[in-house]
């Protein structure tokens, strides 16, 4: 049976999540930040797996759907690499308290729908790059793809969350930070 999570329950959860983390999200604590029984979440046929997946679902559909004119656009495999950043920060602040409950979050949607390979645009201007001369990554691309990836995205992640940087500073640190290391010396 596909339960529906309504938009209220999702902020619910999302609400639940940023103050207790991935562990501590309870249909008790969802249920009260909207004001019902727990009874009645579960009579709807509710589960803790199908909240928290819903927020999976939702950080998927909107990675894919951002990184949709990226993947369409022309240009150097550096300015294609700014634009595939940029997208993945947009994403995290439209998703940040699911982002800061777990360093697992990619991993986790990853392993269980499998539908998003958040890596690829990585691993493509990475390649496009070395090709063009824009970038000059330096070991195999699906490590170096993983690496700036993780390296974005928890820096980002942790420097607005945890010391409430703005945007535009952490977006402007974090890449001159990355696409130092993709140039030659």
């Amino acid at each position: 049976m596909t339960v529906t999570v309504d938009e209220t329950l999702r902020e619910a959860t999302v609400a639940v999540l940023a103050k207790h983390g991935w562990d501590g999200v309870t249909l008790e604590r969802v249920a009260e930040q909207v004001g019902r029984s727990r009874v009645t979440l579960w009579r709807q046929g509710l589960t803790v797996e199908a909240l928290l997946n819903s927020l999976l679902d939702a950080l998927a559909s909107d990675y894919r759907d951002a990184m949709w004119p990226v993947l369409t656009a022309t240009g150097t495999g550096r300015q294609g690499l700014v634009n595939t950043l940029n997208a993945l920060f947009e994403v995290q602040d439209r998703h940040l308290p699911l982002m800061m409950s777990s360093d697992l979050i990619f991993h986790r949607e990853q392993e269980r729908n499998g539908s998003v390979i958040y890596l690829e645009p990585f691993e493509r201007f990475l390649r496009e790059g070395a090709e063009d001369g824009s970038l000059h990554p330096r070991g195999r691309i699906d490590d170096v793809a993983e690496i700036v990836m993780v390296s974005a995205a928890m820096t980002y992640v942790h420097m607005r969350g945890r010391h409430h940087w703005s945007r535009s500073r952490a977006r402007r640190l974090t890449l001159d930070l990355i696409l130092r290391g993709l140039v030659e010396p």
